[in-house]
């Protein structure tokens, strides 16, 4: 974890799936690794739009080794606990660590665990305040992408009238 972004959010990936209907539905659907998957992507596109340094902390699942696993993907620290160990119990550590230095938020609607973290100097976005500002963002985007598409000129576009007749005298079908 590289503290020189000032910015986290730790994200409490299983309490994230539950709570999301999309992803708790993808679970229903599919499988959890494929709402994890999806998850991930969310977030990566996620701290590419904010710059925040995103970690999604996954609860040991069927793990009988005690090593914890870390990637990164797609930009996105993504923690897999050791076995014994709650997702809850390393975000406390993490913000332990680091939330009186920097800025912390945890995602999660655990409201005790919320609480903790605030007792340790990290902030708390619930996991449908997380899902809306994603959708925001998501909207914000779309947007954009709209203008700029109703924006584009072509060369068709800006060549004079009478230029563009004589040139279709040259141009075959």
């Amino acid at each position: 974890m590289d503290s020189t972004n000032r910015e986290f959010l730790l994200v409490d990936g299983y309490n994230i799936i539950n709570a999301w209907p999309e992803l708790s539905e993808e679970v229903r659907k599919v499988d959890l690794a494929s709402a994890r998957d999806r998850l991930i992507d969310i977030m990566a596109d996620y701290a590419a739009s904010t710059g925040i340094s995103v970690i999604i902390v996954f609860d040991a699942h069927q793990v009988e080794k005690n090593t914890r696993t870390i990637q990164n993907i797609d930009g996105v620290e993504v923690v897999y606990t050791k076995s014994g160990e709650t997702a809850d119990h390393y975000i406390e550590k993490v913000v332990d660590a680091i939330g009186r230095e920097v800025k912390v938020k945890v995602a999660t609607s655990d409201w005790i665990e919320q609480q903790i973290v605030i007792g340790r100097g990290g902030h708390r976005i619930s996991a449908r305040e997380l899902y809306q500002e994603v959708c925001s963002l998501i909207s914000k985007r779309r947007a954009m992408e709209e203008r700029q598409g109703k924006n584009k000129e072509t060369l068709s576009d800006i060549i004079d009238p009478r230029l563009k007749e004589h040139l279709k005298k040259y141009i075959r079908d």
